[in-house]
């Protein structure tokens, strides 16, 4: 008799798991956003003093799965 062989199940790697991806708004962005969240109102506020230097926040509204 033969044995039956089972295949062993794959455990997920830290490589196979979703990644997202999310672009980099100005605050002119986040002014004119239909849906504000709180990080984009953060930025914005910050953005509005005289003499501030921002390099754009995450939106989480362009999210993408990679």
């Amino acid at each position: 008799m033969s044995k039956s062989k089972v295949a062993k199940k794959k455990t997920p790697s830290a490589s196979d798991k979703k990644q997202t991806a999310m672009k980099l708004v100005l605050s002119d962005t986040c002014a004119v956003c239909k849906t504000p969240c709180a990080r984009g109102l953060r930025y914005w506020a910050a953005m509005k003093t005289p003499g501030a230097v921002g390099k754009g926040v995450p939106c989480i509204l362009t999210r993408a799965y990679v």
